[in-house]
């Protein structure tokens, strides 16, 4: 019988047994899969509230993992819309802006794609830019960049889990950090 590698996770009154799972030679992470897990996302939500600024227009998150996050926390604030930074470009767009990201949990360069329609409701305004988990920052500072690129203002980030280094960032709000861990299940130093 094979043993699993699991990660023992609480958020608020939810918890959770995550896989490990191998990313490269020596890391695993704790595979945390927001999609679907709507009592995890909600609980989430309410716990971030409290971190959002005061003062903003809208909440941004790249897809597809933080997307009911970032619906959560819409509605708990009151806005009425979040938006969503796609990953690749879909027929239904018109202008798109495009820029490109490497992160930690995909094997090769993926695109983030803003709807030219979002972008003009964007253009001037204050975001709050969610994700599920923050790693490298990769994926949220070239999530930033196109922002920036769209004409508005990044004001807050956050997310529920920051994992490994992004812990130790002051540029983002989280609820907990995430460790990363060997392939033997040990938590990585440092």
């Amino acid at each position: 019988m094979k043993t699993t590698k699991t990660y023992q996770l609480t958020i608020g009154d939810q918890h959770r047994s995550l896989p490990l799972i191998p990313i490269n030679a020596d890391t695993a992470i704790a595979s945390f899969v927001l999609l679907g897990d709507d009592a995890m996302s909600y609980t989430a939500a309410k716990l971030l509230l409290p971190k959002l600024p005061v003062n903003f227009d809208y909440i941004v998150t790249v897809e597809s993992k933080g997307i009911s996050l970032a619906h959560d926390l819409a509605l708990l604030s009151g806005h009425p819309r979040s938006l969503i930074i796609r990953k690749s470009v879909k027929g239904y767009m018109k202008d798109p802006l495009v820029t490109t990201v490497n992160a930690i949990t995909t094997t090769h360069e993926q695109e983030l794609v803003l709807d030219g329609n979002d972008v003009h409701r964007l253009w001037g305004k204050r975001v709050v830019l969610v994700d599920d988990v923050i790693s490298t920052g990769s994926s949220i500072h070239a999530a930033q960049q196109l922002l920036n690129q769209a004409g508005c203002r990044v004001v807050g980030k956050l997310a529920i889990l920051a994992e490994g280094g992004a812990a130790q960032r002051t540029d983002i709000q989280f609820l907990k950090p995430l460790p990363l861990f060997n392939l033997d299940g040990t938590v990585k130093e440092g």
